[in-house]
């Protein structure tokens, strides 16, 4: 007897392909790929801002510590939402500070929206400020595997959409 492939029918296929459609939302998966990325863009963006500031400049330092607390805030707020995900517990907060601030209103996927706007100006002005080049080794590691990883898992989902729907 020759082993059956796992999905031959229609239903199974659905099945399979609504469970990964189910991991890609989860938290984890989203947190992973997107949230903890963006918190590496703000965070080096503030560090940055910080070292810049600190040879005289004091409302730049100002300005890099304040996106440092909240790159910080947004790092646990992720990595509390993919603790709870894996402990199979609703969390009680968003993904970032911004998308919290939009709890109050109702309206946090605006809020998420913007932050994910502000984040991919960040992301700008890292480059077009040239300050990509300050970074040390280690950062510029993170930097790349942030991009990476936000990229690719991006593409990933994209394509597995247009496959699940042709």
């Amino acid at each position: 007897m020759s082993p059956q492939p796992a999905c031959t029918d229609g239903k199974n296929q659905k099945k399979s392909a609504d469970a990964l459609q189910q991991f890609f939302s989860r938290p984890i998966f989203l947190s992973f790929t997107i949230g903890i990325p963006f918190c590496i863009f703000k965070l080096l963006f503030g560090i940055t801002a910080f070292r810049l500031g600190a040879a005289g400049d004091t409302a730049l330092t100002i300005f890099g510590a304040v996106i440092i607390v909240w790159a910080t805030s947004d790092l646990f707020m992720n990595l509390g939402r993919c603790i709870l995900d894996l402990a199979h517990r609703e969390a009680l907060f968003e993904y970032c500070t911004i998308s919290q601030l939009g709890r109050v209103f109702g309206k946090q996927l605006a809020f998420l929206a913007f932050d994910t706007l502000v984040t991919f100006c960040i992301i700008c002005a890292m480059l077009w400020l040239g300050w990509i080049t300050k970074l040390d080794r280690f950062e510029m590691i993170l930097w790349y595997a942030a991009t990476t990883l936000n990229l690719i898992s991006l593409s990933l989902v994209v394509l597995y959409n247009e496959i699940r729907n042709s």
